[in-house]
């Protein structure tokens, strides 16, 4: 299982999707390939036997990820590599193949069997050759500016200074760098993310045949495109970096058997980007009923109106309009609690806009941050509701769990959060409008009786859709197919 930025070193909801994949499948073991920004020293969760190794590959750490890891690899040959590097074999067989590289980042319509090529072709080349000492050749930076100039010239954008071309090849560098860190060889691979976690992918199923299933929660070019054009980067950058993410995207498209999304509403964006309908299916995620179940509200609790939410601080959960949402409900009821219980410090600089934005609203004893909180089950049953306010999603989590608490959700209308919750177990409202959202709270917070009749509705909803053992029982059939495409 290729994983980025997630389990199972970092919390969330592809994170807890994972952990009980791994958990709960009964018929497979699994080996984890592990992208994060660094190199990290110790799992946030426990893994059991099933899991049978863990790679990682820290594509921004200071050093290359073969300094610091144990590989396959001899210390003989790893340093072979770093002494040698022909330049003879530069010139005529990876300068050729990083231009198709630049071409097909460039292309007006990216075909995706050349991407394919170029990417198998890199990675033969890097098994004779240092992937450091390559990229740092001062032939491939004159390449790449010259191949850059000539392309951003022909679609008429200007002004790029050295130091934009600079973040450019730094970003092909670390992007690219799993194509130099192969996957652990299994039956199966499966992918939970369409970024350039792909590359070992490729080269697994070339080498073997080895099937391949992507899992996507939020689909990966569309929070990419949102991330990147909300940046303070140069026009330039953030088209480069646009098109290196549509690279990724196509790529694991078109390689991957079967398609899996945690909803409907990423077909979309899939089928955009080159996807075969016939590949795409859903299966929705799955929690222990049994676990997030109806508590009574803790008693210190009494008489204050409650909302909660889990949620990790940063931009996509649009935790700023969460909290101007707050000063909309405390304007009509004073004593409302917002209590937001998840990883604060993800992104230090948001929280800090987050933390001066409830100064300046006055919300110092309505709006708090918890922290992270292990019991999710305790969480939800605090309040009287729930609430999201993300700009992107898949299914969250967030959604269901607290359905299955019976405690109703407003949420903010994005990607699969409307195929959780329908009218009958809560709210959806407009993305990015506090109003709207405010308003919502303020109609579930002063109507009990509503609470209640939707606090039944969202039990057997989440009953009859979204337990455990439906989503357990959908994977290994999926993992099945998968073998028998393999055999």
């Amino acid at each position: 299982m290729a994983l980025e930025g997630t389990y199972p070193f970092h919390g969330g909801g592809v994170s807890t999707w994972a952990h009980i994949l791994c958990n709960k499948i009964n018929k497979f073991n699994f080996k984890i390939y592990s992208v994060n920004a660094f190199y990290e020293t110790k799992p946030k969760y426990s893994l059991n036997d099933s899991i049978l190794e863990v790679v990682q590959v820290p594509i921004w750490y200071a050093l290359e990820p073969k300094e610091v890891i144990r590989f396959d690899d001899t210390y003989y040959d790893f340093i072979l590599k770093k002494e040698f590097l022909f330049l003879d074999d530069l010139e005529k067989k990876f300068i050729p193949i990083f231009k198709r590289l630049l071409g097909c980042i460039y292309s007006e319509h990216i075909d995706a069997d050349e991407l394919i090529e170029v990417f198998v072709g890199m990675w033969y080349f890097f098994q004779e050759n240092d992937y450091k000492l390559v990229f740092k050749n001062e032939k491939i930076w004159n390449v790449f500016k010259e191949e850059l100039m000539l392309y951003t010239e022909h679609y008429g954008i200007k002004d790029i200074s050295l130091l934009d071309l600079t973040y450019a090849m730094r970003w092909i560098y670390h992007f690219l760098l799993p194509i130099s860190i192969d996957f652990p060889k299994t039956e199966i691979i499966h992918l939970t993310i369409s970024s350039f976690i792909v590359l070992p992918a490729i080269i697994q199923k070339y080498l073997y045949g080895t099937p391949i299933l992507l899992t996507e929660h939020g689909v990966y070019i569309r929070e990419r495109i949102l991330a990147i054009s909300q940046s303070n980067s140069s026009y330039f950058l953030k088209d480069f970096l646009i098109r290196l993410s549509e690279c990724s995207a196509r790529a694991s498209y078109h390689q991957s058997d079967i398609i899996m999304s945690v909803n409907k509403f990423n077909f979309k964006w899939e089928l955009m980007y080159g996807a075969e309908q016939s590949k795409l299916r859903v299966v929705y995620n799955g929690i222990d009923h049994l676990r997030f179940k109806p508590l009574e509200k803790p008693k210190e609790f009494e008489g204050i109106p409650t909302v909660v939410a889990m949620a990790r601080i940063f931009e996509l959960k649009d935790i700023l309009t969460m909290i101007r949402s707050c000063r909309v409900v405390a304007d009509v009821l004073p004593n409302v609690q917002y209590r937001i219980h998840g990883e604060n410090d993800a992104v230090p600089e948001y929280t800090s806009k987050c933390l001066k934005l409830i100064d300046e609203l006055g919300l110092q004893k309505n709006f708090f941050f918890l922290g992270p909180n292990p019991k999710p089950e305790v969480v939800f049953c605090e309040g009287d509701i729930s609430i999201l306010t993300s700009i992107s999603e898949g299914f969250p989590y967030t959604i269901i769990e607290s359905m299955s608490c019976g405690i109703p959700v407003v949420s903010t209308d994005v990607g699969g959060v409307a195929e959780a919750l329908n009218e009958d177990c809560g709210i959806l409202c407009k993305p990015k409008d506090p109003d709207d959202i405010g308003k919502a709270v303020l109609k579930l917070l002063q109507d009990h009786v509503l609470r209640e009749k939707m606090k039944i509705a969202c039990r057997k909803r989440v009953e009859e859709l979204f337990t455990i053992d439906k989503f357990i029982d959908q994977y290994e059939e999926i993992y099945e197919e998968l073998l028998q495409m393999r055999r």
